[in-house]
């Protein structure tokens, strides 16, 4: 059971970045999308519907990790606590932003609420570009530091932000999407660049993985048994919800929504 738990354990991990890449990493560009309320209402109504079903993702990695690699879940969240108080605060904030947007009074209450997206998005992709540093630079159970800890962040929020781009070029409509076009570039379709930032951001959790080992560090054969077949009765059950709501919402937005 130690190589479908590896398999489920990689499958969460990667979907979440690649799907979660998406609404972070157009979150991250709201001010350069929209340029007014307006705007900006069209900018997050192009990933309102997803931004939920996404988190799912990462949920489903965390109980995957915490079920299945208990030692490694407890030595990489102990260990890395400082890169997760920030990562688990800009999510919170970030949510609390896309929630609040269309429950307050007035421009102000809206402008600070796009802040919080805006902020919680960027401190997210930052956090997880630190995590990420930890593996890749050799020490997974303690927080990287140095040169390599900030390159890697910055490389990692460069490579949610073209991704967002990708999405942004496929969901929207207007100036906001000619802004998103025009760092797409005109010579790749929106497909194409989606795709491709898609797949190097498939790679980081891989990596990351690799380096931490988690082969030797699975729960007992009684635990496998038990939750790998309910795992693998649930996966695609996840996988045609994400499926429906990705198809129900391909369409390209065209007006706000009530966020």
């Amino acid at each position: 059971m130690e190589i479908p738990a590896l398999a489920l354990l990689a499958f969460f991990a990667t979907g979440y970045f690649v799907l979660a890449g998406a609404d972070l990493g157009t979150g991250m560009l709201l001010p350069y999308l929209g340029r007014d309320d307006r705007e900006r209402r069209l900018v997050i109504a192009s990933f309102a519907p997803f931004f939920l079903g996404n988190e799912v993702w990462l949920i489903a990695t965390a109980g995957v990790l915490a079920g299945c690699f208990p030692a490694l879940e407890g030595e990489l969240l102990t260990g890395q606590f400082p890169v997760l108080v920030p990562l688990l605060t800009g999510w919170i904030v970030r949510d609390a932003g896309l929630w609040s947007r269309g429950r307050g009074p007035g421009r102000r209450w809206r402008a600070a609420c796009d802040g919080a997206v805006v902020c919680g998005s960027w401190t997210v992709v930052l956090s997880w570009g630190w995590l990420l540093a930890g593996p890749l630079t050799g020490t997974p159970y303690a927080p990287a530091g140095g040169l390599a800890a900030v390159l890697t962040a910055l490389a990692t929020a460069a490579l949610f932000a073209a991704h967002g781009l990708g999405f942004a070029a496929l969901r929207l409509t207007g100036t906001p999407y000619g802004r998103a076009r025009r760092l797409v570039g005109r010579t790749a379709g929106s497909w194409q660049s989606f795709a491709f930032t898609g797949a190097l951001l498939a790679v980081l959790p891989l990596l990351a993985g690799a380096a931490l080992s988690p082969a030797g560090a699975t729960a007992d054969g009684a635990t496998l048994a038990l939750l790998v077949p309910a795992l693998l009765v649930v996966t695609p059950l996840l996988v045609a919800a994400q499926a429906w709501t990705w198809w129900t919402f391909r369409h390209r937005v065209t007006r706000p929504s009530y966020l």
